[in-house]
């Protein structure tokens, strides 16, 4: 069996040993996958101890995306573009870093949500790991306008500016502001931050949201509800970061195996796992 695991700090919540295993036993490939919890400081001696090991590769999450994207050899154009890595893979010349982030994300809005990004006005909060990994993906779907809102406000234009050409070339207009400066209203609302694990509520006013938008928090399961909620009462319709997740995750696995499991198959079933 070759061995792969998700990394970071929390990892207990996570469905991706399920989902891995599934597309493991759907597609007949060798793969076992296992979780690790990595020390706050500790995210470089946990991957070359996992690699001495013989593993073969590992998803990474909160908060080690743009340390792992610092430690590949080798980044692939979105990766590199990004500043952040959720899946490596481990070859004889180096480590190979990739983000599915972004395209799992469009999969889902776009395949399994049925909600078209073109001409669309999109707020993404947060300009971390989660929403680096996801921005170049996003106007690449040709949304007529993109904000991305952060408490800081330096790492948000910091964002926008790696991805000013991209914009350009996709005519998005693209900005940056903080929490409270947003303005107006949009058709897609994206919660990239941690306020959802942290449970410290939402980070943006009701305001956002045009009337039936589409509110999706990046996070999942019980930590996803209060957003859940929060946009249910406001008249958009909520989504959480389930569909995101298998999406990623069916890349990544395409990303290490060179096969691409069945993910809206594997989504249905987690759903209905997680309905239990």
């Amino acid at each position: 069996m070759d061995r792969y695991c998700v990394m970071g700090n929390p990892v207990d919540h996570s469905k991706s040993p399920w989902i891995h295993a599934r597309f493991a036993e759907l597609t007949g490939e060798p793969v076992e996958y296992g979780k690790r919890l990595v020390p706050m400081d500790g995210f470089e001696e946990g991957l070359r101890a996992f690699r001495a090991e013989g593993g073969k590769g590992c998803n990474v999450t909160v908060p080690f995306k743009f340390e792992a994207a610092r430690l590949a050899d080798f980044r692939s154009a979105r990766a590199a573009l990004a500043g952040a890595c959720n899946v490596l893979r481990f070859e004889a010349d180096g480590i190979h870093g990739e983000n599915t982030d972004g395209i799992g994300l469009v999969a889902d809005l776009q395949r399994n949500a049925g909600i078209s990004l073109g001409g669309r006005d999109v707020l993404l909060v947060g300009a971390g790991g989660a929403a680096a990994g996801v921005l170049g993906p996003l106007l690449e779907a040709r949304p007529r306008r993109i904000v991305v809102a952060n408490r800081t406000v330096e790492k948000a234009q910091a964002l926008v500016q790696r991805h000013a050409m991209l914009a350009n070339e996709t005519y998005a207009d693209l900005q940056a502001c903080a929490l409270h400066a947003v303005r107006g209203a949009f058709d897609v609302v994206l919660n990239a931050t941690a306020t959802s694990m942290a449970g410290t509520g939402v980070p943006v006013d009701a305001a956002v949201l045009k009337p039936g938008a589409l509110a999706c928090d990046m996070m999942y399961g019980p930590a996803a509800q209060g957003f859940l909620d929060w946009a249910r009462e406001h008249g958009a319709v909520g989504r959480d970061g389930l569909g995101m997740l298998v999406e990623q995750a069916a890349e990544a696995f395409q990303f290490w195996r060179g096969i691409r499991p069945p993910s809206a198959q594997v989504l249905a079933e987690l759903r209905r796992e997680m309905e239990r």
